[in-house]
């Protein structure tokens, strides 16, 4: 594993108890940075102490509800002092279903999770990194919102959303030594297979030239190093974790 400084930075990982969440939250923490855990998971307190030594905490947050976030951020900037870089990695996936019959009420949960939710936590905490001149937003969107999977259109464009909400936060913050990027991971096995159809998955597999999906440790290192100091030049930027899908 390469060396990562993130020594005296503190970092929030949002959905960072499972999957991609956690492989962040551990690559951050073994690269020196301090981190608040934000989930909902019942093994929160478990996972953050498997971080190992250090003054990491979980924050129990519904990132649909802002003012839950605005807590949270107050919370967490009072544990590590301050906050370096944000991981935005909580997100659903979805019931599959073509658009004619997908439900009202899921497409609504989606958007609540996948983008509003995203949208509290840069909202919540450009203020503190504006004041501070410095800091690192991730996005997780995916593929999907670059190319469209069928029977998955509200994740698809939930995550074409969070592209686009990248994009235009990266811009607005390019003169305060904030950047703001995001990765289009194609398919990983996580927990969130849980919530996918079985043909889903077969399909999503069926796309990948590398004809494997993707680890949450790859993941890990791309999103780990756009949280350095080093990541200094890009914003606004897509960063494809496709396996050889992403054609653009």
């Amino acid at each position: 594993m390469n060396k990562l400084d993130m020594n005296g930075r503190g970092a929030i990982v949002t959905g960072g108890a499972s999957g991609i969440g956690y492989a962040i939250a551990q690559r951050l923490a073994e690269s020196g940075a301090t981190i608040a855990i934000w989930d909902m998971g019942k093994d929160l307190d478990d996972k953050v102490k498997s971080l190992g030594a250090g003054k990491h905490i979980g924050v129990k947050v519904d990132v649909t509800d802002y003012a839950a976030v605005e807590a949270a951020v107050a919370k967490s900037i009072a544990a590590l002092g301050k906050v370096d870089a944000m991981v935005n990695s909580a997100g659903i996936a979805g019931q599959n279903a073509p658009v004619a019959d997908y439900p009202l009420d899921e497409w609504k949960r989606v958007f609540d999770i996948n983008v509003h939710g995203v949208f509290h936590c840069c909202r919540a905490i450009v203020p503190h990194m504006t004041a501070n001149n410095y800091g690192r937003i991730v996005n997780i969107a995916s593929v999907a919102g670059k190319e469209g999977n069928p029977k998955a259109s509200a994740y698809s464009a939930s995550k074409a959303a969070v592209i686009g909400l990248t994009k235009s936060l990266g811009k607005e913050l390019a003169t305060n030594r904030i950047t703001v990027n995001c990765v289009t991971p194609a398919a990983v096995k996580t927990p969130i297979f849980d919530q996918v159809a079985q043909f889903h998955i077969d399909y999503m597999l069926s796309k990948i030239p590398m004809a494997r999906f993707g680890l949450v440790e790859e993941i890990a290192a791309m999103v780990s190093w756009m949280c350095t100091e080093d990541c200094s030049f890009t914003t606004g930027g897509v960063f494809d974790l496709s396996g050889g899908r992403a054609t653009y």
